[in-house]
């Protein structure tokens, strides 16, 4: 009913720049927020950024200043600015929605993933 397209990933040196976009397709009547996790291997996936629908935004600790979390409009695209790449930034970076309310509103609101794009850090 609902698909999380993201886009953007690859492989950049440290210090460059990179910018992730994640496209929500389907019956969606409202997102409540918009975020970014990623899962290097062997880890836990982790929170990146959340961007609510009002726009208030949320960073993990190892990305402030360097990350950027946007959206155009409440429902989608979201993206992600990320600048100053750190190898340590290498990973799988999902898209997630959350409690999204279908024009169906008789079905529960849920969460909902995308299926990841690469980022590699390397020189």
């Amino acid at each position: 009913q609902v698909q999380l397209v993201e886009s953007g990933g690859g492989l950049v040196q440290p210090g460059g720049s990179l910018r992730l976009s994640c496209a929500a397709s389907g019956s969606i009547f409202s997102i409540n927020a918009m975020g970014w996790y990623r899962q290097a291997p062997g880890k836990q996936r982790e929170l990146v950024a959340t961007i609510t629908s009002g726009g208030s935004t949320n960073y993990a600790h190892s990305v402030k200043g360097r990350f950027t979390i946007s959206r155009d409009n409440a429902k989608n695209p979201v993206y992600l600015q990320m600048n100053n790449l750190r190898h340590e930034d290498t990973a799988v970076y999902y898209c997630r929605a959350d409690r999204v309310k279908l024009t169906n509103l008789l079905l529960p609101p849920r969460d909902y993933w995308g299926q990841g794009t690469q980022v590699t850090v390397s020189s």
